[in-house]
């Protein structure tokens, strides 16, 4: 069982297992997309068994290619959660097609729904609702159903920078999950601070949302490719975090590991047991084995992968 080693702007810490932050990292998710997974060459040798893996559908991504990473994940023994982003999907035929195919070759039946990050729909549909109000996951049995949720909001959907949109889809997301038999999460951007992640999510709960939430946490990674995806991917005011490292010369060529952020949610749930975040989800943006290997330094048994455990 590896020794936590905290690791803050201030230089690093020493330290000792942190029985929080281990507890936190339990059951943790990984997102992959199928040009990753090909740098890996057995899953099993990195992952703890069970470990849910989200395959990233980015434009361009034949639908072969998504299915094949799935069957591959499957075959390793691992449950598999294809995002489908409504609108790089044509059709309700095309919809359909892909979830008969996830189902039929690689035993899917979980999803992450969302919009998707592209400006002009390739067809019908633009916005995760939609895939929602069809009834084909219904329809097909899947279990679990997960959206996206941003916690410093989503400038493709509220262009100002605030909060309205977001969370007005998220308020129909939850009268959704009441009426399914599906279990729903909240699977999230990422962020670099735990303090406004705390705030969001406490918020979310006072209107009324308790779908649990499983954070996005960006993995080990040079800062500046850190800053690079948090740029693409509209993180908010808590890239200042990385812009505060990032004046540091000393610090520039070396990872930035989410010790901090982890840390600090970690101890914020072993506090308020009933906080609804539940579990952690990973953006690998320094590579799926350096994520791995980070999880595996700092989670104790629960992390070993599974063909070592």
């Amino acid at each position: 069982m590896a020794l936590l080693n905290f690791k803050r702007d201030d230089g690093p810490v020493a330290g000792t297992l942190s029985p929080e932050v281990e507890t936190f990292l339990q059951g943790y998710s990984i997102e992959v997309m199928p040009r990753t997974s090909q740098k890996v060459e057995d899953f099993r040798a990195i992952l703890p068994a069970g470990t849910r893996v989200y395959i990233a559908h980015i434009e361009g991504t034949p639908i072969e290619d998504m299915v094949a990473t799935a069957k591959r994940l499957n075959a390793e023994g691992f449950p598999v959660m294809p995002h489908f982003p409504a609108r790089i999907i044509k059709d309700e035929a095309t919809l359909k097609d892909w979830i008969a195919r996830y189902q039929g070759e690689a035993n899917v039946d979980q999803a992450l729904l969302l919009a998707g990050g592209v400006d002009k729909p390739h067809g019908d549909y633009h916005s995760s609702m939609q895939l929602m109000e069809s009834g084909a996951f219904d329809a097909a049995g899947f279990k679990r159903l997960h959206v996206a949720g941003h916690p410093e909001g989503n400038k493709d959907i509220d262009p100002d920078g605030g909060m309205k949109v977001v969370d007005e889809a998220l308020a129909w997301k939850q009268k959704f999950s009441e009426r399914t038999d599906a279990k729903m999460a909240i699977a999230t951007q990422f962020a670099f601070e735990a303090g406004p992640i705390i705030e969001w999510a406490d918020n979310l709960r006072t209107a009324g949302i308790d779908l649990p939430i499983h954070i996005g946490i960006a993995g080990p990674a040079k800062l500046q490719t850190m800053i690079k995806f948090a740029i693409a991917c509209g993180v908010g005011p808590s890239l200042r975090v990385l812009q505060r490292r990032a004046k540091d010369v000393t610090k520039l060529l070396l990872p930035f590991e989410p010790t901090e952020v982890v840390s600090e949610l970690a101890a914020h749930k072993a506090a308020n047991p009933d906080f609804n975040i539940v579990q952690v989800h990973f953006f690998p943006l320094g590579g799926i084995k350096t994520n791995a290997n980070w999880a595996i330094e700092n989670g104790g048994a629960s992390t070993v992968p599974a063909a070592v455990g």
